[in-house]
């Protein structure tokens, strides 16, 4: 993965007011629920898992010795919708997204950077009048001071196909390597925040500032109803 300087916001200055360098990040990785590929991409994303499991356990033992980084959903962006024509009605939904939530891990101690990951759940959705079976989705993760600068924000794909009926699928992806540095060890993992969204037009932030809410059920939610 590219690191988060090689994407940083217009107008950016790290290190300005806590002197924290770069921010970087490794890598994101679907977890259950994705999409199976053939039989070569399924032993890659198997040694890929092995792999994924150890930096996570990894991350685990390590100790925090101070509060973790405040990881949330950012509202304005926590779901995607595309309808034909703009026509905000159930027969003319094409593609949906939400994020579920977040659940996140740190690691530092001392003056050590601080490492961060982040499990993202997603229930995206296939309308009527979606073209195709797959989708690709576009969400970032952005790492800022507390309420003050955004220090930096990478841009991640999810592309999700969609069975024949199937109009919606929930999956989960891993977000690990964030390592935010630290100036010294009086700056703890509090005075930052990881945020996350969709990609979103400003008439989709409009949407969900009205609190406005669209979302297929599953199929296992149409079985109980």
């Amino acid at each position: 993965m590219m690191p988060f300087s090689r994407r940083l916001l217009a107008g950016l200055c790290i290190g300005v007011l806590l002197n924290t360098g770069a921010v970087v990040v490794a890598h994101a990785q679907q977890g259950p629920g994705g999409d199976q590929g053939d039989e070569d991409k399924a032993k890659e994303r198997d040694k890929k898992d092995d792999e994924w499991n150890d930096r996570q356990l990894s991350l685990k033992k390590l100790h925090a010795e101070g509060p973790c980084p405040y990881v949330k959903v950012l509202y304005d962006a926590a779901r995607f919708h595309e309808f034909k024509d703009n026509k905000e009605t159930s027969s003319a939904a094409q593609w949906t997204g939400e994020i579920n939530g977040v659940n996140s891990d740190c690691a530092y101690k001392g003056g050590d950077p601080i490492q961060v990951g982040v499990d993202i759940g997603f229930s995206l959705g296939r309308g009527a009048e979606a073209d195709g079976q797959t989708k690709i989705y576009h969400y970032w993760v952005a790492v800022t001071e507390r309420d003050k600068t955004v220090l930096a924000k990478q841009e991640f794909e999810l592309p999700v196909t969609f069975s024949a009926g199937e109009q919606r699928k929930d999956l989960n992806t891993r977000i690990d390597g964030i390592v935010i540095p630290r100036k010294d060890a009086t700056i703890s993992g509090s005075n930052f925040e990881v945020l996350v969204g969709f990609d979103v037009t400003p008439e989709m932030a409009e949407f969900n500032r009205e609190g406005k809410h669209f979302r297929f059920v599953s199929s296992d939610e149409q079985k109980k109803q």
